[in-house]
C-alpha cells in the first residue's frame, strides 16, 4: 500500500510540474530597446554552470545594427576578468520583450524580459524552461523593496527561487 501511495504522489508531482511549466510566461508588453541599451549589473540569478564562481557580473548592450544587439557579459572569476561576447536579436519583429542571444554558433538561447521598471532601472530576465533567471539593475545593489518586486515577478512566472543567488557586487569597480 505504501508503494502505491508513493507512486501516486510521484505522478501528482510530475503532473503539477508539467502544468506549471506549461503556463505561459508573462513578458512585458513593450520594451524600448534604445532605453534598454547600456550597462546592467546582475543583482541575483539562478545557479548555472557558465557563471559558477562569478562576482561583479555585468551585461553591456549596444546596437550593432538596426536589428542586432552586441552583448558583452563579464564577471570576476577567481580574481580574473571573464568576458563572453555575443549577439542578440528580436525573436519576432512585433515583440520587443522576447529576444534570442547567441554566444557561439549555432547555439542560441531565449532572453525574455519578464519585468522592466518604467524608468528602465530594473529588469527580470528569464526563459521558458525556467532554468535560467537574472535580476538586473542599473546600480550594483537594489533595495529590499525592489528585490521583493523582482522575486514576485519570478514567482508569478512559476520560477522556483529556493536556490536564488545574490550577486556580490559591493567591491566591484
Amino acid at each position: 500500500m505504501l508503494k502505491v501511495l508513493k507512486n501516486i504522489m510521484f505522478i501528482i508531482i510530475v503532473f503539477q510540474s508539467c502544468y506549471a511549466l506549461s503556463q505561459e510566461m508573462q513578458t512585458v508588453k513593450h520594451v524600448d530597446l534604445k532605453k534598454y541599451m547600456g550597462k546592467w549589473y546582475e543583482v541575483a540569478r539562478l545557479p548555472n554552470s557558465f557563471q559558477r564562481n562569478c562576482t561583479c557580473t555585468t551585461a553591456q548592450y549596444k546596437f550593432k545594427s538596426s536589428d542586432e544587439i552586441s552583448v558583452v557579459n563579464s564577471c570576476i572569476k577567481k580574481g580574473k576578468l571573464s568576458v563572453a561576447k555575443g549577439t542578440a536579436w528580436q525573436e519576432n519583429a512585433h515583440d520587443t520583450s522576447k529576444l534570442k542571444v547567441q554566444f557561439f554558433w549555432p547555439f542560441s538561447a531565449k532572453y525574455w524580459i519578464l519585468y522592466l521598471s518604467k524608468d528602465y532601472k530594473y529588469a527580470v530576465v528569464g526563459e521558458p524552461s525556467r532554468d535560467y533567471l537574472w535580476f538586473l539593475s542599473r546600480t550594483k545593489q537594489v533595495s529590499p523593496k525592489q528585490m521583493k518586486i523582482m522575486k514576485e515577478v519570478a514567482l508569478k512566472n512559476n520560477y522556483n527561487l529556493n536556490n536564488l543567488l545574490t550577486t556580490k557586487n559591493y567591491q566591484c569597480k
